[in-house]
């Protein structure tokens, strides 16, 4: 496979898996913000508040790219922090504890903080658009 297709199928899957992170991330936000998709609205101005405005407006920059390694380094962190509280006391492993999506998300968010938002994202846009 030539040098040139691998870094093409490399900037696609980067920006896919961004996109469908941004796309399956914000909805958890909007459950604790507004009450829908099966979940009652938490009060704002509390942990779980906190939690919904990072994840919906978090998942929606990222499912666009904009400022993609700043919110990905806030929202890796709040994964973490997500786990030890509410699934790491149950038990240590993920699938004993249900703690699973949380520590994807941690490192997917993770990998975009150390990749950026990818070719396709506005945060190159801007970046073409400076002339860098």
């Amino acid at each position: 496979m030539p040098e040139q297709s691998g870094s093409t199928q490399r900037a696609i899957t980067l920006n896919l898996l961004r996109i469908m992170t941004g796309f399956l991330f914000f909805p958890h936000g909007a459950q604790k913000l507004f009450g829908v998709l099966g979940r009652d609205a938490v009060p704002f101005f509390s942990l779980f508040g906190l939690a919904g405005v990072l994840e919906f407006f978090g998942g929606l920059l990222i499912l666009f790219g904009l400022f993609t390694r700043p919110v990905a380094f806030v929202l890796s962190g709040q994964m973490a922090v997500a786990y030890w509280w509410a699934h790491g006391r149950r038990a240590f492993l993920p699938i004993a504890n249900g703690g699973e999506l949380a520590v994807l998300y941690c490192f997917i968010f993770l990998l975009l903080w150390t990749h950026g938002g990818g070719r396709f994202s506005i945060d190159a846009w801007r970046q073409a658009r400076r002339g860098k």
